[in-house]
């Protein structure tokens, strides 16, 4: 049992590690959504994600992940590392983690995903 906790611990450090990207500052040039909640899905390691995002008319305020059969050791803490990411990014455009890309790039397709629903139609 330790062992595992420990292992969940030491890949949770690592997903933390390597998820970050570069600061965008806090707004996005350009970035402009549609205020409101929107739901979002992509494909990841083990199925399908599902998110739900919550946007003002400049940013990212609040992801959630609704929906997800991925791995608990290194899918669920990559989630929740791009879920930060992604929030103090403002941006869905981030690289994935490290051992999860499969998870990561099925969390970001979800995200954006939904971001292509709040933002404006031209």
């Amino acid at each position: 049992m330790i062992r595992h906790v420990m292992r969940a611990l030491c890949l949770l450090a690592a997903a933390l590690s390597c998820a970050g990207t570069e600061s965008l500052g806090a707004e996005v040039p350009g970035a402009s959504y549609i205020p409101g909640e929107y739901s979002g899905k992509g494909r990841g390691r083990q199925g399908d994600i599902v998110v739900r995002i919550r946007v003002d008319e400049q940013r990212i305020l609040e992801i959630e992940v609704l929906d997800h059969d991925e791995d608990p050791f290194t899918g669920v803490p990559a989630l929740e590392s791009l879920a930060e990411t992604a929030l103090e990014e403002n941006s869905a455009d981030l690289d994935t983690v490290s051992g999860a890309t499969l998870s990561s790039r099925g969390f970001l397709e979800a995200v954006e995903d939904a971001l292509d629903q709040a933002r404006p139609v031209p």
